[in-house]
């Protein structure tokens, strides 16, 4: 039998922590899981939970080296998308 490391850090987070680790709030991310705008998430039984590595790699998507940088990728609003990329405009 193989012992049991202690000291790892969790592999996977729930929404209250990987919102933290983002600096969102918890329904912020539940939004964009609503959405399909956020980072890839898990259900492990009845549980959501997030890959640290997935959190990294969503945020990542909007690093950006200037105010006229396009980056390479997009971290879209918690909001509904009309078309591929495209957020809803909101009724006034």
């Amino acid at each position: 039998m193989h012992p049991v490391p202690v000291n790892l850090p969790p592999r996977y987070l729930r929404t209250p922590d990987a919102a933290r680790l983002l600096g969102l709030s918890g329904r912020t991310l539940e939004k964009h899981r609503t959405f399909g705008t956020g980072p890839t998430y898990r259900k492990l039984g009845g549980r959501i939970v997030y890959a640290i590595e997935d959190l990294q790699a969503w945020a990542d998507m909007g690093v950006r080296h200037s105010t006229s940088d396009p980056g390479e990728g997009v971290v879209h609003p918690a909001k509904r998308l009309d078309a591929p990329g495209r957020v809803v405009a909101a009724h006034r």
